[in-house]
């Protein structure tokens, strides 16, 4: 067919795509709030979704008029997540067998997340899962967060193929 690209490599989200980390949002926004007599709603984490932390926490802030600094909330968001991973924290179905897939097909996979680096390599390790993406780009890699396409471009150019010829696997709106 004229004009497409045939599909040279997968970049994946991690939030939600490849693990079920987005349900734990809510808890993570429920205790953060709470103690400051606000609620977490749908809405706002709607906002807040893909984002990188230091957006989305400010995005909390501004929406709840909080006393309180991106830093000492990325602090308790750390807190609390490094709890619910433990306790929750599961892949995706269907994602062990769709990374299989893709290797069987010879598809190179690499990973573009507005996680930072610390957790990313930390939920990856918990599965082993590291050692078959080609690579991995966080939040910490680039200036312009999602929904900015910048990480995305990065992730092509790492590849050394055209955006067109990436399927990008994202589950957030923004």
């Amino acid at each position: 067919m004229r004009g497409t690209s045939a599909i040279r490599a997968v970049c994946f989200d991690l939030d939600g795509t490849m693990f079920n980390t987005e349900d734990m949002y809510w808890d993570v926004g429920e205790r953060l709030l709470a103690p400051r007599g606000k609620q977490v709603s749908r809405e706002l984490l709607d906002q807040m979704m893909g984002r990188p932390s230091r957006v989305s926490l400010q995005i909390m802030i501004d929406w709840h008029g909080l006393d309180a600094t991106v830093p000492q909330l990325q602090q308790e968001t750390k807190e609390i997540f490094a709890t619910l991973l433990g306790e929750r924290l599961a892949p995706m179905p269907g994602l062990l067998a769709l990374l299989d897939s893709l290797e069987s097909a010879g598809l190179p996979k690499g990973i573009a997340t507005s996680s930072g680096r610390a957790y990313l390599e930390d939920v990856l390790g918990r599965f082993k899962l590291a050692p078959r993406f080609l690579f991995a780009l966080t939040g910490d890699d680039v200036r312009d967060g999602k929904p900015h396409p910048e990480i995305y471009l990065a992730a092509a150019e790492r590849f050394g193929i055209a955006p067109a010829e990436m399927l990008v696997l994202e589950d957030s709106e923004n």
